[in-house]
């Protein structure tokens, strides 16, 4: 039974009409919200927010969920971000005047600033969800110069920030162990094993479910790709963004396609065809053998039991310590066998302990030879590994974590 005194300000930069807010955030308020009554602040892009915008209130009033959309701006060149910002410190102050939060949940770097303010000033418990080494990402996916004087006035700032999450917050989530480790290791003030907990990006088992699936729409859709029974599937499923290599899976895939007869590559993205089609015409890679589509959340079971294996393969730089791939749960959950890289947060454990896949310790033509025989050559244990998501990626296993928190927060 909601306590309505129990009052929840959860704020996310990401989207709940994008796929990340809708695999990553809605799915576990949904939960949560049987006990908790939450206020959800969420940051929209134009298109998507009037393709999807009908589902989502709809779903959030399903849920008991108020839902607070802020127009995502581009508009104002050099000074968008400040702008979005101010509408999200003008959108929780209304808010946290009509309603007296008793916790604020905090999703990312940006977020968090709300979170450290309302903790100052109305003694809110602050929980921060850092979801990675945000500040870290930003300069280690070239997307701050710290050369350019705006972006390093950005970075000390947010690093100073970052120090303050940490010590001021009431609890933390670190997506990884290896996330957890290295906060601790800077021996911060306040920062103690206890406060920060491990909730690793979830999956919904129960939406996940190979068997859900049936042989015939597997066939059908092969038949729609364009892929024959006889044919190996290699799959990629998620963004191509800053972090995955695009031209090592590539390399991967083009030294499986000698090693096995019939083989397609296919991505389920929502990226353009346009971003990969040169990459894979420079790579000397018969285009035919390279699928790229695109699918409704709903359908992503569907998709991904095509395939036979999977690959993803990640920039294993400092702040992917803090890591954690939506896509390993979800193919795990569905018992498909994954091909990564090491040195991203914890996922060499996960598959060393599952046996979920098989690890890449370089980005070479002999490394690659060596998985394509690995995989070819196991016999995966399909439920093991889907036991294995379970496990470590289990959404009710998450929520469960987050509850405790809130208890925690709450009873003070």
């Amino acid at each position: 039974m909601v306590n309505l005194e129990q009052n929840i300000l959860y704020i996310s930069f990401d989207g709940m009409t994008d796929p990340l807010g809708q695999s990553q955030v809605l799915p576990y308020i949904f939960k949560l919200s049987k006990t908790y009554k939450i206020h959800l602040i969420s940051f929209e892009k134009k298109d998507r927010f009037q393709q999807e915008k009908d589902l989502i209130y709809n779903l959030c009033e399903k849920n008991n969920i108020e839902w607070h959309p802020i127009s995502y701006s581009t508009s104002f060149k050099g000074f968008s971000s400040l702008y979005n910002i101010k509408k999200m410190f003008n959108k929780a102050e209304k808010l946290q005047k009509r309603h007296h939060f008793k916790i604020i949940h905090c999703r990312s770097y940006i977020s968090a600033l709300v979170g450290l303010k309302f903790k100052r000033k109305y003694n809110t418990r602050f929980l921060f969800d850092m979801r990675g080494f945000w500040t870290d990402e930003r300069v280690e996916g070239k997307i701050w110069n710290l050369q350019n004087p705006i972006h390093k006035l950005a970075y000390r700032y947010f690093k100073k920030k970052e120090k303050a999450y940490f010590q001021e917050s009431d609890a933390i989530v670190s997506l990884t162990n290896n996330g957890k480790e290295e906060i601790l290791s800077w021996q911060l003030n306040n920062v103690f094993d206890a406060k920060i907990t491990v909730i690793p990006c979830c999956v919904d088992i129960e939406f996940f479910v190979p068997n859900k699936v049936k042989k015939e729409e597997v066939d059908a859709l092969k038949a729609k790709l364009g892929i024959n029974e006889k044919e190996y599937v290699l799959g990629y499923v998620g963004s191509i963004g800053t972090w995955y290599m695009l031209s090592e899976m590539l390399d991967y895939f083009k030294v499986l396609s000698e090693q096995v007869e019939n083989t397609k590559l296919v991505f389920i993205t929502t990226e353009s065809k346009e971003k990969i089609k040169p990459l894979v015409q420079e790579k000397g890679i018969p285009e035919e053998k390279v699928i790229v589509t695109k699918c409704l959340h709903k359908d992503v079971p569907k998709y991904i039991s095509t395939f036979d294996s999977s690959v993803f393969f990640i920039q294993p730089t400092y702040s992917k310590k803090a890591s954690s791939p939506t896509k390993q749960g979800e193919l795990m959950a569905m018992g498909i066998p994954v091909v990564c890289n090491t040195g991203v947060g914890d996922t060499d454990e996960v598959i060393k302990t599952y046996e979920s896949g098989v690890l890449v310790n370089d980005f070479t033509e002999e490394a690659y030879k060596k998985a394509v025989l690995e995989v070819i050559d196991t016999n995966f244990d399909k439920e093991a590994i889907k036991q294995g998501a379970s496990m470590v990626y289990g959404l009710d296993k998450g929520v469960a974590s987050y509850f405790n928190i809130y208890k925690r927060l709450i009873n003070g």
